[in-house]
């Protein structure tokens, strides 16, 4: 008899009906119906006279082929276990079942991961992100809180696959970060990423106080998904105030050297966004313009309160009672989601980017 083979066979089941429930979260047959469509498409006569049509149509057959081609492997090495469980069980062959064993985790994990991808949902959870960073209430020990917290952002980006670029950068007066602003690119990087829109709390002993009290202190992080533009928003120049400036961050020769960083301040919604990497004001210009697009067709799409429930959100005043999540440091070590209620004792795993337990626990929240 070879040991583990019924656990190997009911976890093989449970793949199945979790990758039969993908299936349906996913909707395949409708994939395969719009990839057909935009195919026929393509083959149509003057398809390639249009540069923008050709193009957003080429980003979403690439996208369909992924995301199909991805699930039916899954479901192929699912069905490639089956017969290697076969044919250890004919051949009582134990060093078979093994490897079986170990594909099993691995194909676990796959599917896991396929499973929290059709958990999103909404229109811009396809997006790529940008996220602020911002210290609240707190002093020195909040801006050190704040480069924390981006540090284990881009951990978290690191460890997804995303790219993290810098736009904008403060520094803290002693220590630490006042402001950053960084844009995620990445498969569903605004999806996984908008849960983390809010108040984050800190509370340690500080290393900032030579009477080592423990503090408290907060930094607020904002998420927005990066819109491509519609066409149909048009920005009045003439309500936007552009400042230059020089930008403080480190960086290349031309840092610090010239006026190049940029900030704009759409008058009437009083939105303000501000960009200092590039190495040259033209492109910070075209940055800030990005940001300032993208924020105004957020705010447009929030006026519609039902279709943009995953993405309003208000963002509280940066102090104590506001926090969606808090992170304790002594006397005892907790990192505790106020909305899922999902904690986990690991802080300097959470620190080091593992946020997939609290992004899985929003998901399946919403």
């Amino acid at each position: 008899m070879i040991l583990g083979i019924d656990e190997i066979r009911q976890d093989l089941e449970q793949i199945k009906a979790s990758l039969e429930e993908i299936r349906g979260g996913l909707n395949i047959e409708q994939m395969h119906r719009e990839l057909v469509e935009l195919k026929e498409e393509m083959a149509a006569p003057g398809f390639w006279d249009d540069l923008d049509r050709s193009t957003v149509v080429n980003k979403r057959i690439s996208l369909l082929e992924g995301k199909i081609n991805h699930y039916e492997s899954l479901v192929a090495q699912r069905d490639d276990l089956d017969v290697m469980v076969d044919l250890a069980v004919e051949e009582n062959d134990q060093e078979t079942a093994q490897e079986a064993m170990e594909h099993l985790k691995e194909l676990q994990t796959h599917v896991d991961a396929l499973a929290l991808e059709t958990l999103m949902r909404g229109d811009y959870d396809q997006n790529n992100a940008i996220l602020s960073l911002h210290a609240g209430a707190g002093g020195t020990e909040a801006q050190d809180w704040t480069g924390m917290l981006y540090r284990m952002y881009t951990r978290y980006c690191e460890n997804m696959g995303f790219k993290v670029t810098l736009v904008d950068f403060l520094e803290g007066d002693e220590a630490g970060v006042k402001s950053v602003t960084f844009e995620v690119d990445g498969d569903n990087a605004y999806g996984y990423l908008r849960g983390e829109k809010g108040v984050h709390r800190l509370v340690r002993i500080s290393p900032f106080d030579s009477n080592a009290r423990r503090h408290t202190s907060f930094a607020s992080l904002d998420v927005s998904p990066m819109l491509e533009d519609d066409g149909d928003i048009e920005i009045n120049m003439e309500e936007v105030r552009v400042d230059t400036y020089r930008s403080t961050g480190a960086g290349g020769q031309h840092v610090n050297k010239t006026d190049s960083a940029v900030r704009m301040t759409h008058m009437p919604t009083g939105i303000v966004v501000s960009c200092q990497n590039e190495r040259s004001q033209v492109q910070n210009r075209e940055m800030c313009m990005r940001m300032l697009r993208s924020r105004l067709l957020e705010l447009r799409e929030r006026e519609n309160e039902e279709k943009m429930a995953d993405i309003k959100g208000e963002m509280k005043k940066i102090e104590w009672g506001s926090q969606i999540r808090s992170y304790v440091f002594q006397p005892y070590t907790m990192v505790k989601d106020h909305r899922t209620g999902f904690e986990s004792g690991n802080i300097d795993d959470v620190m080091n980017g593992n946020l997939d337990g609290f992004v899985t626990a929003y998901l399946k929240m919403q």
